[in-house]
């Protein structure tokens, strides 16, 4: 019995980072006609930083944490299976506009992947942070494809928790900014706040809900069926297009720089197992 209560202090300190940030709550920020919300996933993730950066936890802790990400995608793999077969339906009723807006996430791998690979010199983690948004279901595809322990997943895992740190801000000035310039319908403007984050989403569509508060409810139903469909399409986006476009590019960069491009130090680590076997 002793081996199954071995990691007791990881999910103890789990429990009690997700109990305080569920009580400080949702906290809304104005800044004249520019507005944020902070979720109570951001407050988790700097606890984390905190404590590590303080080191008031042991490494020994840390590293047996770290299973317990590959596990926690396997459940968001769940969750978003569940969610596309009872969505088919709604992909086919919602319009061209919605599903093909997610060929519009294609542009953070011809941004992102120059940019890492070109000016910072990036490895293979380029491709797992540049693929996407890197959201749930990012972590999900390149801990399939990959292993969130290889280049890749360290990549994805970096987007991510920047995502979280700084997402939900950006995203509720960005909305904020753009629905007081008056170029778009407040339709628009809703459609485009589903990126395949609740967190994101409710920090976009929060400061278009205050601005229409008499369009609020199909604001919100727009924003929602939006962020379902970047959910459900943007998966097969992203193994069908994304991946395959972002190794491309990835190779297609470092050819640029004159050099071959570098391999995952997972992929390394296994070429020398099997040449040691031989």
């Amino acid at each position: 019995m002793k081996e199954y209560f071995k990691d007791w202090k990881v999910h103890l300190l789990c429990g009690v980072m997700v109990i305080a940030a569920e009580l400080i709550g949702k906290r809304a920020f104005n800044l004249g006609p520019l507005s944020f919300t902070l979720f109570p996933m951001l407050y988790t993730i700097i606890f984390g930083i905190l404590l590590a950066v303080f080191k008031l936890i042991p490494k020994t802790m840390m590293v047996e944490a770290s299973p317990y990400i590959t596990i926690s995608v396997l459940m968001l793999g769940a969750r978003s299976a569940a969610t596309i077969g009872p969505n088919l339906k709604l992909i086919f009723e919602s319009g061209a506009a919605l599903v093909l807006q997610e060929l519009g996430n294609l542009g953070t791998v011809f941004f992102a992947i120059p940019v890492a690979v070109l000016i910072f010199g990036m490895g293979r983690a380029a491709v797992g942070a540049g693929f996407s948004i890197s959201r749930e279901g990012s972590l999900m595809v390149i801990g399939n494809m990959y292993g969130l322990d290889s280049d890749e997943g360290l990549g994805v895992m970096g987007g991510y928790i920047t995502g979280t740190l700084f997402g939900t801000i950006i995203c509720g000035l960005m909305s904020s900014a753009l629905a007081s310039t008056g170029w778009f319908h407040p339709y628009a403007l809703a459609m485009a706040c589903g990126t395949g984050s609740a967190s994101m989403m409710s920090a976009n569509v929060a400061p278009l809900m205050e601005m229409w508060p008499n369009m609020a409810d199909e604001i919100y139903t727009l924003a929602y069926a939006s962020n379902t469909l970047s959910g459900i399409d943007g998966l097969y986006m992203n193994l069908l297009l994304a991946i395959p476009l972002s190794n491309l590019l990835y190779k297609v960069c470092w050819k640029l720089k004159g050099k071959e491009p570098p391999q995952s130090s997972k992929q390394t680590e296994l070429e020398s197992v099997n040449v040691v076997e031989m």
